[in-house]
């Protein structure tokens, strides 16, 4: 099978658990190579997710490396046979691969936890106001770009509108909300939204005030996508130059304890209710 031009991040991550495996057992990759009847190089495309495994293979490699953790080599399994062909296939050679990156690791998510801070998530946007966020890139898009765009993050909803939905659960600074993306009425329907997807039982919406006193957070956006396990999570973090996936363990748990930091400083969910609700009055 000729080598994947450009792996999914998805790919990139079975392929990443399996080196450490490999590494943790003190193992080098042209050491493993004959166990498959292979090669480093191939091996290390394995490793680098430009070459699909088996799941034959990846059980005779966790069990050459002595892994004896059976839920993670059953989701590593599952990782290497899964063949699902998502919505966002649809999208592929019209974005760049990172948007389809996204939404795969969404609709494989256990859970979402995400924090904003100049803007609102995506999850939970409006069409008008996704189309006004891209509509403000520069170079300005032109209507072929700029409609797939729109229509790609609005069907990034599915995974909290489905059967069983994926819980989320989203810390949202006031700048996001006072910021007019948008017009007026943008603002005041994109405010409604909020509201309105907050009473699903699944989705929980948290509001840092302005005024909240000791609030530091104002470089903690990120979206963590719960994994299988929790060695299995990821963070994407956008930056100027792109959305960088994080799964490094140290990384991990750093987010994850900057979440609970977040979410400390954040209204509870009915407070911040109220508090979206007397600013969509404002308007």
């Amino acid at each position: 099978m000729a080598p994947r031009s450009r792996p999914t991040a998805r790919q990139v991550r079975l392929g990443t658990e399996l080196r450490r495996l490999r590494e943790a057992a003190g193992l080098k990759a042209r050491e493993v190579a004959g166990l498959l009847s292979s090669t480093s190089a191939q091996m290390s495309q394995v490793e680098a997710g430009f070459a699909g495994v088996s799941e034959e293979r990846v059980r005779r490699l966790a069990a050459h490396y002595a892994c004896a953790d059976d839920p993670l080599v059953a989701a590593l399994v599952a990782m290497s046979t899964d063949r699902t062909q998502g919505w966002w296939e649809e999208f592929r050679g019209v974005l760049t691969p990172v948007f389809l990156d996204v939404a795969e690791l969404e609709h494989h998510a256990t859970f979402l936890h995400e924090v904003v801070i100049t803007h609102v998530p995506g999850l939970l946007q409006t069409p008008d106001y996704a189309r006004a966020v891209f509509g403000y890139m520069v170079p300005e898009l032109p209507e072929s770009e700029l409609t797939p765009r729109v229509e790609h993050r609005l069907r990034r909803r599915a995974v909290i509108e489905r059967d069983p939905p994926v819980p989320y659960r989203t810390v949202v600074h006031e700048a996001a909300l006072r910021i007019r993306v948008g017009d007026r009425e943008v603002t005041r329907a994109q405010l409604r939204r909020i509201l309105d997807e907050s009473e699903r039982e699944h989705v929980t919406v948290r509001i840092v005030p302005f005024d909240t006193d000791h609030f530091a957070g104002a470089s903690a956006a990120m979206m963590h996508v719960g994994g299988p396990l929790p060695q299995l999570d990821t963070v994407l973090r956008d930056s100027p130059s792109g959305t960088a996936f994080l799964d490094a363990q140290s990384q991990l748990e750093r987010f994850r304890t900057l979440f609970r930091k977040v979410e400390r400083a954040s209204l509870d969910p009915a407070r911040s209710r109220d508090f979206i609700h007397h600013m969509a009055k404002e308007l």
